[in-house]
């Protein structure tokens, strides 16, 4: 098998992990699964590389705040007929170190290398900031 990669998405509309957390939740309900899907119109052309222990990196207002682990990929038939790919991601959201990201359409590929260290279990932030400082740090490039 390939290495891994992950990917990275905006989480467009969400205000916080939060807020995301409990969207996925309420979808996972509606649908009767235990899994969020995430349907995109591209599917990943290093399919086996994402599913080689790849995440899904979130971007939230402009920062990557958080990540989930990929587990699958299914084919989600739209009711316009056309083929996307539904992204399977394991329902915990797990809290990474807040770096800034640019907007940018659709997913993009993240290299192990260029991802956010995952946070202490329990953490919400990297220590004991305010959040507005954590990200305004994050933003001059000291976080």
């Amino acid at each position: 098998m390939n290495g891994k990669i992950n990917i990275i998405k905006l989480s467009v509309g969400s205000e916080s992990v939060e807020s995301l957390t409990e969207w996925q939740a309420g979808r996972r309900a509606q649908m009767g699964r235990d899994y969020s899907l995430h349907i995109t119109r591209m599917w990943p052309r290093r399919e086996a590389e994402v599913f080689n222990g790849g995440s899904m990196y979130w971007v939230i207002k402009g920062f990557i705040q958080a990540r989930q682990k990929i587990i699958g990929f299914e084919e989600v038939i739209g009711d316009d007929g056309i083929r996307r790919c539904g992204i399977m991601l394991a329902p915990e959201l797990i809290r990474t170190t807040v770096v800034k990201r640019r907007p940018f359409q659709g997913w993009r590929y993240l290299t192990p290398e260029d991802a956010p260290n995952d946070l202490p279990k329990g953490r919400k932030s990297d220590d004991e900031l305010p959040k507005e400082l954590e990200i305004a740090l994050a933003d001059l490039g000291l976080r």
